[in-house]
């Protein structure tokens, strides 16, 4: 960054903006899930419907993020710190926009559940998985506003209770549908749900990872290893659109 004070003052000013909008993407993205949750324990079509209508609303906060944070490398030409920071924020504002397709995915699961019977004893297990990556969102965005590479990497670090999750809701499913193949398409679309929260939570610990690399200058070196066991059923991970 150049050494003049009134550039890197106005630097500053920019990355405040930046990351205020930042928070912001990262509020209406964490109500997205709470409001694709309660849609989906409730069998709320209506709020389910409007989950997939607010999802064009992140959508256009991500590329206005994008377009600031390319304005200011354009104008200001940051270099070393202050170029990784700005880099960070095309990574974070990504993985923020995918874990609001995920939420609207959920809602349109929804809406195809509530015309099925209900499954015992899925949807708390649901709720619970998608609770604990509520939080480790909240986690990963205050890690990111406060520089914190610790409360990232334990937010890095819980990505594993939500694969134990995932792996003990996708052994119920299945035992659900052995049990009783009327419950077949039913538990199809709670396996995609299901599916589609451990992605969340894949999403945030990317999230967390660029704030520990923002902070460190180095993404984390030891490979976090998967407990999802269940890929050999559930084949290769797809879109969320």
């Amino acid at each position: 960054m150049n050494d003049n004070p009134h550039i890197s003052r106005a630097f500053d000013r920019d990355l405040e903006a930046i990351e205020a909008m930042i928070m912001k993407m990262g509020g209406q993205v964490e109500e997205a899930i709470g409001l694709a949750l309660d849609a989906m324990t409730e069998g709320d079509v209506e709020l389910a419907d409007r989950v997939r209508r607010g999802d064009a609303a992140i959508d256009a906060a991500e590329q206005r993020v994008n377009e600031e944070a390319a304005r200011v490398i354009a104008l200001r030409q940051p270099i070393a710190t202050d170029l990784r920071t700005v880099l960070t924020v095309f990574r974070i504002s990504a993985a923020l926009e995918r874990i609001a397709d995920y939420a609207k995915n959920m809602a349109k699961r929804t809406e195809i559940l509530a015309e099925h019977h209900p499954v015992n004893g899925a949807i708390p297990s649901l709720r619970r998985m998608a609770k604990a990556v509520q939080a480790m969102l909240k986690d990963a965005l205050d890690s990111y506003l406060q520089h914190d590479a610790a409360l990232a990497e334990d937010v890095r670090n819980r990505d594993e209770e939500i694969d134990q999750l995932y792996n003990g809701l996708f052994r119920q499913l299945l035992t659900h549908m052995m049990e009783d193949p009327r419950n077949i398409t039913a538990c199809m679309h709670l396996h995609f749900i299901a599916k589609n929260i451990e992605r969340m939570g894949d999403l945030v610990t990317g999230i967390a990872e660029q704030v520990i690399y923002r902070v460190t200058g180095e993404m984390p070196n030891d490979e976090r290893v998967k407990a999802d066991t269940t890929s050999v059923y559930a084949g290769p991970r797809g879109g969320a659109r």
